[in-house]
């Protein structure tokens, strides 16, 4: 025996209509997750400092708080790993990107990030150096290509900052400082992730490409744990010298302006 149901047209009208329903939901929801964020770029202009004033090279002397003179003749460093915080409070990691700030080349201090989806953000947070897994992972291009003289071997990673110069009390062929501060692995790591709070929200939109400026002062490599030329002038590979150096350059960076 063969059992058929029929079903009226008043309840076939009812089921067909809930399918309906559900496939719109489904495709409604479907849509909105698989929308693209619109996103627009940020800039970031940096400028190095000694002190209260712009950072001059070569031609300017300065002295550090142990009372000993100096020149600056190389400044370079690595900025990476960025990530906001919006006015909600709700964390933005950015795409990957690697940026090596060279006071000698103007270019290199303006940082444009591309890809940040529009909205408001209250701070900016930033890797000093390479992260771990670019020190490991083979031979890199762009701002990490080892022509660029920032990279010591694999096993010892990347100089994830860099000061050089002259100081008279140093006693060694020209009186030559140099000052290459890396390590990764946990023993003798160097990497801060650095958090600036914005003194106003800073609003990316399609038709706003804001420009935060912010400064980096060199005197923080000698304070607060106090630098020495005298005790201390070379310091080429990792260990406790390059991480106390690290301990105190973390505190360089202060936003000083924003302009949406």
């Amino acid at each position: 025996m063969i059992l058929r149901i029929f079903i009226g047209p008043a309840w076939r009208f009812l089921v067909i209509s809930c399918l309906c329903i559900g496939f719109a939901g489904c495709s409604k929801n479907n849509t909105s997750a698989d929308m693209p964020a619109v996103t627009s770029p940020l800039q970031l202009a940096i400028t190095n400092m000694m002190n209260s004033h712009p950072l001059v090279r070569i031609d300017s002397v300065y002295t550090n708080p142990s009372g000993e003179s100096f020149t600056i003749t190389r400044f370079r460093y690595y900025l990476s790993n960025f990530s906001l915080v919006s006015t909600s409070g709700k964390t933005i990691t950015l795409p990957p990107a690697y940026f090596m700030v060279d006071d000698a080349d103007a270019a290199s201090k303006i940082i444009i990030l591309d890809s940040v989806p529009t909205g408001n953000y209250s701070s900016i947070r930033f890797l000093v150096g390479v992260d771990s897994a670019r020190n490991v992972s083979g031979v890199q291009t762009g701002a990490l290509a080892p022509e660029n003289g920032l990279f010591w071997t694999w096993n010892s990673g990347y100089i994830m900052a860099q000061m050089e110069g002259i100081a008279p009390v140093v006693n060694a062929l020209e009186n030559k400082f140099l000052f290459h501060i890396g390590g990764y692995k946990a023993a003798d790591k160097v990497l801060n992730f650095i958090t600036l709070d914005f003194p106003e929200a800073v609003v990316v939109a399609v038709d706003k490409h804001p420009l935060v400026s912010i400064t980096a002062d060199a005197a923080k490599w000698f304070t607060p744990d106090t630098i020495s030329f005298k005790k201390v002038a070379v310091i080429m590979a990792p260990g406790a010298d390059a991480m106390k150096i690290a301990a105190n350059y973390q505190h360089m960076f202060s936003v000083k302006t924003i302009a949406n």
